[in-house]
């Protein structure tokens, strides 16, 4: 069996090159980073996503003690947007992290779980939506889209019985 894979259109970027939506919500995602409650990795992670009518929601990381319970920075972003009526909304999505051990220039992308519920923010929104990761400094962003960041993903279409 062939399956082709599209090639990837990420596009890198600096900060100082996006555009004001986006500058903004990366600022929101920074901001909300140092609310961060890290203190087993210290790895701070700040999200914010956009809705549709342009409200922007953050959320950070929240680690626990018992490490499956901790909560993804994005995912406290979406889950918080839900609960604010905006399940059906999300546009867009902005991540920033630093940590310890960290370099200053590397671009955190969201984690596999935090992608699989992205993907399905984006399916029940109607949109693929736009995910900017972004270095501590800001300098380097890459812009992505979350087809292309979980390519082949297992959504409410896998679940549907055919007709």
């Amino acid at each position: 069996m062939l399956f082709l894979i599209r090639r990837l259109k990420m596009k890198k970027t600096s900060y100082h090159h996006l555009n004001r939506i986006q500058a903004e919500l990366l600022d929101k995602a920074e901001k909300a980073m140092k609310m961060s409650y890290c203190p087993y990795s210290g790895f701070s992670v700040g999200a914010a996503v956009l809705t549709k009518n342009h409200e922007i929601v953050a959320g950070a990381n929240v680690e626990n003690a018992a490490y499956g319970s901790t909560i993804c920075a994005e995912r406290a972003a979406l889950v918080s947007a839900n609960a604010k009526g905006h399940q059906r909304d999300v546009i867009k999505i902005a991540v920033i992290a630093k940590g310890k051990n960290h370099p200053s220039s590397e671009i955190t992308a969201p984690c596999g779980s935090c992608r699989q519920m992205i993907f399905e923010s984006a399916r029940i929104s109607g949109c693929d939506i736009e995910i900017i990761m972004s270095d501590p400094e800001k300098e380097n962003v890459m812009i992505s889209a979350i087809s292309e960041l979980l390519p082949l993903a297992f959504g409410p279409n896998s679940l549907k019985s055919p007709s």
